[in-house]
């Protein structure tokens, strides 16, 4: 008998989910509560510990029509004058030490691919999960429609707001999300708009007084895409599809080096959501259900790993299902066992950037911007980029 695996979210977690379940010859039903699948304007980074994924599951050709290899990985620049207080190189030499290069790319590209990856019959739309039930070793799925479903296993890729991550704590709860006090706004600009110094196929990173400034081609260099952190004021909205103002992001970024000003004055609107920190989970799995993804350890976007933590645990939960499909939650918490302590670290550690990146002028932000020139992020993150997640799975003994 075979097992019935529901996953519930059809973004990159989910897609990637059900790309490895594939991979290892298990077959799953994604349920998406969106009538189609798509992602919203935004750029991220896919670094080479994702990459090397991507090429497991025979998508990287297809990824990198569209996706812009870096040239430089960090280009750390001052607020006032744009001085470069340090520029890492990647390109071949992030290829030499991890097998990869790094990429940028638009989100509905990598979701592009991964739905490739997942292959047919494709996600159930218009499916709304509103709540899971365990009964023993198996699982109700109910939806905003009436209708229900079981599974052997259910798999939440849900994101931040998670129906199945309240399923598996139960009454247990989760420490309580703090707001930052910081808020996030994203634009694109398109490329035949934007200035020459925003086309290079770098990210840019500009820091100043409680504010960081991030762009970098996306879209085979079609568009520049442009985050901005600032003072959240009273913004509380915690969402991806929140619209904010182009004029209060302008303002926000007014005096800053003249270049950033000409960048933001050819974007026409822009996005906004609040950051709220949230730490690590006391546990991911219960019986039959798991959380993956942003639903298992949503993270600050600083170390660009929040979809490559994503696909690394959809390889290693796909991995274990696959080395003990008879006891899924054997599985389960064998996937659980790998993953946490790596995400709860990247996690933890992409929300400490945050200070750093905001710190006022002073004797702080002097001692910070010296300590630059000692750096070397592609070696020290090799912790990061150089991890293959499918080491180590194995039929966890009984």
């Amino acid at each position: 008998m075979s097992l019935r695996i529901a996953v519930v979210g059809g973004g990159i977690g989910g897609l990637a989910t059900a790309a490895f379940l594939r991979h290892a010859g298990l077959d799953a039903t994604v349920y998406e509560q969106a009538s189609e699948i798509k992602e919203i304007g935004a750029g991220l980074i896919v670094a080479p510990n994702a990459v090397r994924l991507l090429r497991r599951l025979g998508r990287l050709e297809q990824f990198r029509k569209t996706a812009v290899p870096l040239e430089v990985g960090w280009e750390f620049r001052r607020w006032q004058d744009g001085r470069v207080l340090f520029s890492q190189r990647m390109g071949a030499e992030c290829e030499r030490l991890y097998g990869e290069w790094c990429y940028t790319a638009h989100r509905a590209d990598l979701l592009d691919t991964l739905f490739a990856a997942a292959g047919e019959p494709g996600p159930r739309l218009d499916a709304r999960c509103v709540a899971v039930r365990r009964h023993g070793d198996v699982a109700e799925l109910s939806f905003a429609d009436g209708s229900t479903e079981t599974a052997d296993v259910v798999i939440g890729a849900d994101g931040s707001h998670s129906v199945v991550r309240d399923a598996v704590l139960n009454t247990e709860a989760a420490e309580p999300p703090r707001f930052s006090g910081v808020c996030a706004y994203r634009c694109l600009v398109p490329a035949d708009r934007a200035p020459e110094f925003a086309l290079r196929p770098v990210q840019g990173i500009w820091l100043g007084p409680g504010h960081h400034f991030v762009h970098y081609p996306i879209s085979a260099g079609r568009y520049v895409n442009v985050v901005a952190f600032a003072p959240a004021g009273d913004w509380r909205v915690e969402s991806w599809t929140a619209e904010g103002r182009i004029e209060d992001l302008r303002a926000e970024f007014a005096g800053w080096d003249p270049r950033l000003a000409s960048l933001l004055a050819a974007a026409e609107q822009t996005g906004r959501w609040a950051l709220l920190d949230r730490g690590p989970l006391p546990r991911w799995t219960d019986g039959p259900l798991a959380v993956t993804g942003d639903a298992a350890h949503p993270m600050f976007p600083f170390l660009g790993q929040g979809a490559a933590q994503a696909i690394e645990d959809a390889a290693v939960l796909a991995g274990c299902l696959a080395a003990d499909p008879g006891d899924p939650p054997a599985a389960l918490r064998r996937y659980e066992t790998l993953r946490k302590p790596r995400t709860s670290q990247v996690q933890l550690l992409s929300h400490a950037r945050l200070y750093a990146n905001h710190l006022p002028d002073g004797p702080e932000q002097r001692a910070r911007d010296a300590a630059f020139a000692g750096e070397d992020p592609l070696q020290h993150n090799a912790w990061i980029y150089g991890h293959d997640p499918e080491i180590g799975i194995t039929e966890p003994s009984r």
